[in-house]
């Protein structure tokens, strides 16, 4: 039903499995988070997971609803690359 209703329906058969491009924590978020959290070094773990947490507070609602809007641009990205590598 799914693949007959809607045009951009990837089946199981064609789903990358565990891919990092298809987890926005994965290929967007976490660059983020060092970006702005490892800007400076850390001396304790402890440092790092107030940074870390300021740096989650400071990423914007509107830059993760477009992460979220870009996903089915990767997933078709994927597709027309086979499962290979796609930027």
């Amino acid at each position: 039903m799914l693949a007959e209703e809607c045009p951009d329906f990837i089946s199981r058969d064609t789903w990358p499995l565990n891919s990092p491009d298809f987890n926005p924590l994965d290929y967007s978020i976490w660059s983020i988070l060092e970006q702005k959290a490892c800007a400076k070094p850390h001396k304790t773990v402890k440092s790092l997971k107030r940074a870390l947490i300021k740096a989650w507070d400071e990423i914007s609602m509107e830059t993760l609803a477009k992460i979220v809007d870009d996903f089915p641009k990767r997933l078709k990205a994927c597709v027309e690359a086979e499962g290979g590598h796609f930027k």
